[in-house]
């Protein structure tokens, strides 16, 4: 099958924006940055890149007849939160377990921010003790046997829509749309920065570049993964399997290569979720150059990569970089002891 062949819902605005960031490109001195604007591709809930996840999923879960979407993150999950209000804009339930990944002492960080929005859009949350991992969790297990047991039909949706069967396809087609902006705007992005933590962002991504140039024609480009796990490892191996699976999926035609997976490190501390200098100086400097406003689990990091890597002209000044706004400002509310 090739992507244009998979059902999808459509839950977004249509193309997310793509627009220079050119006071922050003077500053730095060194390649022109662009953003692509996932932060503001859906009226709901904010949206974000989930939302475009779960176009793809929901054609799956309503084939099957499922009236409960069962989905886990952190207590600050910007996933849950648009799995809520997919579930209010479908009309179908939302059981969400929020586990303890980040080690944060603000006092209101339970209710405010992406957990406010997604009680607001009336999701089942259920706060859980667990830690952070990427992995299948026994609490979320739980949760599904509990909407089966209560005599429902639950559509199980893993941490970040990310290991999935489907979960690379949203940020595939995110690569065509691209393409396709590219023609518009008369500029090729040989550069895509991107943050990587549950990994079918990234992977989504390298699967969609991949089937451009080996069925439409496309050049090959750098896709950048800036890992915010502080689990490197995990991480780069989950992007590659979901990349070759979602390659697979859309007959890319020959097999993800190893060069194709770059997940760096260097930005995440020690810990996810914690924000540390080079991220809230990141943070600062976005929001006072350009009026664009990122989050300190994902965009501060993977910004803060990207400012490093054109300042110290790994990526060249003759690049055109596009930069992926995931769209976590939600979860900035939850850190505002940082910022007054």
């Amino acid at each position: 099958m090739a992507l244009r062949d998979f059902p999808r819902h459509p839950l977004t605005f249509g193309p997310s924006p793509i627009h220079p960031l050119d006071r922050l490109s003077n500053h730095l001195g060194g390649a022109r940055i662009w953003a692509k604007r996932e932060d503001v591709n859906s009226g709901l809930a904010f949206g974000g890149n989930k939302t475009r996840k779960l176009e793809y999923l929901i054609p799956d879960a309503l084939a099957q007849g499922a009236d409960t979407l069962v989905s886990i993150g952190g207590i600050q999950s910007n996933h849950t939160r648009q799995v809520a209000a997919v579930a209010a804009h479908l009309g179908l339930k939302a059981v969400l377990v929020q586990e303890q990944w980040v080690d944060w002492p603000d006092s209101v960080n339970d209710r405010v921010g992406n957990i406010l929005l997604s009680r607001l859009t009336g999701a089942d949350v259920r706060i859980s003790a667990d830690g952070f991992g990427i992995g299948f969790k026994d609490s979320w297990t739980q949760a599904i046997a509990d909407v089966e047991a209560a005599g429902g039909t639950p559509y199980p949706i893993p941490a970040g829509a990310s290991d999935h069967r489907l979960g690379g396809l949203g940020f595939a087609n995110w690569a065509h749309e691209v393409a396709a902006q590219e023609t518009e705007l008369g500029v090729f992005f040989d550069t895509i920065v991107v943050c990587s933590v549950t990994g079918s962002t990234h992977a989504g991504m390298i699967a969609g570049f991949a089937d451009l140039v080996a069925n439409f024609g496309g050049a090959r480009r750098r896709v950048i993964g800036i890992d915010a796990s502080a689990k490197i490892d995990a991480t780069r191996e989950q992007v590659a399997r979901i990349a070759r699976n979602t390659a697979e999926l859309i007959g890319v035609g020959r097999p993800i290569s190893d060069d194709e997976v770059t997940v760096l490190e260097g930005w995440a501390g020690d810990y996810y979720g914690i924000p540390v200098e080079s991220t809230n100086n990141a943070i600062r400097l976005t929001a006072s150059l350009e009026g664009v406003i990122i989050d300190p689990v994902y965009e501060g990091k993977s910004m803060a990569g990207l400012i490093d890597l054109v300042t110290s002209g790994d990526i060249g000044p003759d690049s055109n970089v596009l930069y992926a706004h995931l769209g976590g400002q939600p979860a900035i509310n939850a850190y505002s002891a940082l910022y007054h």
